[in-house]
Order: structure tokens, then C-alpha cells, then sequence
């Protein structure tokens, strides 16, 4: 199949580019030219943003499939259901758990929490604004997800994304947080009574996302492991790779760590199985991750 990958410059994306490869597909990755594709890849330069350059440098071309990795807006969900209308048969975004932001269960949450047909679609506000995206991180993605909900000329799958872990190139820093504070006995701040939340390995999302480049689904799905993890789980694993010690201070109020959550986070994947994919327990994979990431605090 022929394959067209927006993004993917890194992270999860470059794992999915090779995996596809790998698969046989042939993968052409559309990014602003910030950095090269993989070699061998072909590259397509245009800001996303731009509908007209978009449009201009994909004519005459089409694609089995699209893998949306960098949608985050309503407004760039829009440009790609007008500019992808009759280059495409299949459109697969990658989103985030974080559409649940309002969700509060808990029972682990189902696709169907989120009513896409009821989501207000507002491309007035200051999506170009890289502080508001960035506060608006889940309301941009939802948005996004109910503009190609309301229809499109093309299949549609949206794979909302769990919090991911493992990686030597994992670049949130957020394990490395945990690491500092854990390796110097320093207070981590979590709240008062903090819930665990549903993760993936990085290997894993993207060996998902190539296997929906390959499925027939539509319409959104979970991606993420069995067995929820907690705040005090992550540091375990840090302790016994760094040493030191788990210090939490719970607060009322304020920043808290990363992966603590003051609400359930914890998604379903019920779909997921339902459609023949089976995600690993996340037992079975954390030591690894963590040691992947923070393999140079040894």
C-alpha cells in the first residue's frame, strides 16, 4: 500500500515509518522540512496550515492510506478532509486519552464516553497561538476528532493514545523528573488522593498504528495496555534502577508531578480487543521502558 505519514519526524512516528517499511508499504512522510525523512523515504515539504501549499504539494497525488500524526486543531482537521477529499480511501489521526479530560470514572472509559456529534467546534479561537494549544492540548484534539466525525469522503479511525513510555529518545523528560527527585530523596508533589491512569509502550503504539494502516475500522479506539499504573509503580522501577528513595508530599492544591492525576485516567480497551488486537499487560513491559529511558542514570 501506499502510505503517507504527516509527521512522524520522531518518537512514535519513526517507529511506525519503520515498521510500515518493513511491512513492504510504500511510505512517503509529509513534514515542514524541519528535519529529513528516514532514508530511503520520500519527503513532502508544506506547513499543514497552509491549505493552498498543501494542496499544491500533493497533486497529483494519492494515497491507500494517511497516518495523521500532528493534527491538534479543528482548523487542521478541516484543511485535510477539503485537501484529502479524493486523495485518500482511509484517514487514521493519532489522538490522546486526553479527550476524556472531562471524564471522571471509576470504571475504566469507553469510546463511547465522549458523544463526538455533541463536541462544539470553535476554529475562532487562538488555536495558532502555541500557549493556548498547548493549555488546550485535549480540547484541540477533540474538536479535531468531531470535525472528521461529522463526515468525511474518506474512512476515518482515530486512535486515542495513552500516556506512552519507553524510549532512550523519549523527550518529555517527565521519567527524568522522577529520577532526579528519586536518586536525592526530594519530595515528589502529588495529589492528595492520586489516581492511576492507563499507559503504552512505544514499541507497542506504533506496532498498533501500523496495524490499523493495515485494518478497516472506523471511528475512534483506545490504544493502551492492561493494568493502570500509578504514580508509586513508575517510582519503583526508578528506585531500582537509580537508587535512592520515594518521597511523595501530597498537596491540596497546585503543580503537581507529572503522572499524577487528581481524577481516574484509566481507559477501556475492550474495543481494541474486540477488533483482534491484543495490547501486553504493562507488567510486562515498564522495567524496560524505564530502563530505556533512563538507561544513563545507571
Amino acid at each position: 500500500m501506499d502510505v503517507l505519514v504527516i509527521g512522524g519526524n520522531r518518537y512514535i512516528g519513526k517507529r511506525l515509518i519503520a515498521l510500515l517499511r518493513e511491512s513492504g508499504h510504500r511510505v512517503t512522510v509529509l513534514n515542514r522540512g524541519s528535519s529529513p525523512a528516514p532514508e530511503g523515504i520520500e519527503q513532502l515539504v508544506a506547513d499543514r496550515d497552509d491549505e493552498k501549499a498543501l494542496a499544491s504539494v500533493l497533486a497529483g497525488r494519492s494515497f491507500d492510506v494517511v497516518v495523521d500524526q500532528v493534527c491538534y486543531t479543528p482548523r487542521q482537521a478541516e484543511i485535510a478532509r477539503r485537501v484529502f477529499a479524493t486523495r485518500t480511501r482511509r484517514y487514521v489521526m493519532t489522538s490522546t486519552v486526553e479527550v476524556y479530560a472531562y471524564e471522571d470514572s471509576a470504571e475504566p472509559v469507553a469510546e463511547s464516553a465522549l458523544d463526538l456529534a455533541a463536541v462544539t467546534v470553535d476554529t475562532g479561537l487562538p488555536w495558532e497561538d502555541p500557549e493556548f494549544l498547548d493549555a488546550h492540548y485535549g480540547e484541540g484534539k477533540r474538536q479535531a476528532e468531531a470535525v472528521f466525525a461529522a463526515g468525511t469522503p474518506f474512512a476515518w479511525a482515530s486512535v486515542r493514545v495513552a500516556h506512552v513510555l519507553g524510549g532512550a529518545d523519549d523527550f518529555t523528560g517527565r521519567l527524568d523528573h522522577y529520577a532526579r527527585r528519586v536518586r536525592a530523596g526530594e519530595p515528589i508533589a502529588v495529589p492528595v488522593v492520586n489516581h492511576p491512569a492507563s499507559y503504552v509502550y512505544v514499541e507497542e503504539i506504533a506496532a498498533f498504528l501500523a496495524w490499523a494502516v493495515r485494518a478497516d475500522f472506523t471511528g475512534p479506539v483506545n490504544a493502551h495496555s492492561p493494568s493502570p499504573l500509578t504514580t508509586a509503580d513508575l517510582c519503583a522501577e526508578i528506585e531500582k534502577l537509580v537508587g535512592g528513595r520515594t518521597v511523595f508530599r501530597e498537596v491540596e492544591v497546585g503543580e503537581v508531578s507529572p503522572f499524577s492525576f487528581a481524577r481516574s485516567y484509566g481507559m477501556s480497551n475492550a474495543r481494541a480487543a474486540s477488533l483482534g488486537y491484543s495490547f501486553p499487560d504493562s507488567g510486562e513491559w515498564l522495567a524496560k521502558a524505564v530502563s530505556e529511558t533512563l538507561g544513563a542514570e545507571r
